[in-house]
């Protein structure tokens, strides 16, 4: 028989408006559990309360509420899997909703904040943390996550290493004629760790000694005015391409020599898998979550080091690129079949089901 697989995104649901890596990466999940049973979306309330205001917080628990009476009453399924669960996003239904119909409860990218149990996130982080106890299986998708899950973890929990991953079984075919020189940045335009990713990229490419190198940036938003001022020294080196599909996205990947973009406190970034799947060597900021989705045909440079950075650039243009090294990166461990493959034989279901 079949297994009834009851997904939840507090942060951001598959069907939300607006793109973003966590979207992304929640419409992987629900297609990697498509392949093991049927999933139902169960909510779309979003729970992530970003100002640390404790009224808004109690108005969204009283709406998890609501839906936590509304999914007991409806019931029905033989394991619960929720995609991101931090103290601004907590799991607010699906502890409850499992602890009432006796069903496995699995949270896939979790993060421990101990320190907010107490000031404005309070309520909430003590959500995220009962949630993350009440887990059989909590999924980890970066080592650097992984150490406060171990450290705080119940005994009888388990914790399974998810590689992050692309949402599709193929890699996108070999990339021919290629723009010489031509770097790529792909990040929209906000306000804190992307505009300082811009900022350290615009330092670097001050260092560049390569002569004729050109750059296209992907990406909009409301600190666009920041960003481009960035850029201005180099005049028409630099092109902005503004918001892309991800057909778009892809066509500027097939263009591309090099793929840049620093990272500043990504959890991980699916674009870096997104360029090597495409065969193209990355130049990143080393730091944790970003090291994880790295291979090593690419290049990581030691944080906010802009002349390393431009080094790094220089090396890959003048490296000979071996595209098959980057995509096997990607085909041996971060595609949905080896996803699949993870959640086939570790997720738990009610017992009778298969």
């Amino acid at each position: 028989m079949t297994p009834n697989i009851a997904f939840y995104a507090p942060l951001k649901s598959p069907r939300h408006e607006t793109p973003s890596g966590d979207r992304t990466m929640a419409r992987g999940v629900m297609n990697a559990l498509s392949a093991i049973g049927t999933v139902d979306l169960v909510s779309e309330l979003r729970s992530r309360e970003g100002a640390g205001d404790a009224a808004v917080q109690a108005n969204l628990i009283e709406q998890a509420n609501g839906e936590v009476e509304r999914l007991i009453d409806i019931g029905g399924w033989d394991a619960w899997v929720t995609y991101h669960n931090y103290y601004k996003a907590p799991d607010l239904i699906g502890p409850v909703v499992c602890t009432a119909l006796n069903i496995p409860y699995h949270v896939i990218e979790a993060s421990r904040a101990s320190k907010r149990l107490n000031g404005p996130w309070a309520a909430f982080a003590q959500r995220a943390e009962a949630a993350c106890d009440a887990a059989h299986v909590i999924y980890y998708f970066t080592e650097h996550d992984h150490f406060a899950l171990n450290r705080d973890k119940p005994a009888e929990q388990s914790l399974v290493h998810l590689k992050p991953f692309l949402d599709q079984d193929d890699l996108p075919d070999p990339t021919v004629g290629k723009t010489a020189k031509a770097l790529l940045a792909v990040g929209m335009f906000r306000h804190g760790d992307k505009l300082q990713s811009y900022t350290n990229l615009a330092a670097a490419l001050h260092h560049v000694t390569t002569p004729d190198w050109t750059l296209a940036i992907v990406g909009d938003g409301t600190a666009e005015d920041a960003v481009r001022a960035l850029f201005v020294p180099f005049g028409n080196k630099v092109s902005f391409l503004g918001k892309l599909p991800a057909e778009g996205v892809a066509q500027q990947m097939q263009k591309a020599n090099v793929f840049v973009w620093p990272g500043v406190n990504e959890a991980f970034g699916m674009v870096y898998l997104e360029a090597q799947a495409n065969g193209i060597p990355v130049v990143a900021e080393d730091r944790p979550g970003v090291r994880d989705v790295v291979g090593s045909a690419s290049t990581l440079t030691p944080q906010d080091d802009a002349q390393a950075f431009a080094a790094a650039i220089d090396a890959a243009f003048t490296n000979s690129m071996d595209a098959n090294a980057h995509r096997n990166f990607i085909s041996n461990a971060h595609l949905r079949g080896s996803a699949v493959q993870t959640l086939r034989s570790t997720l738990a279901f009610k017992t009778g089901a298969t």
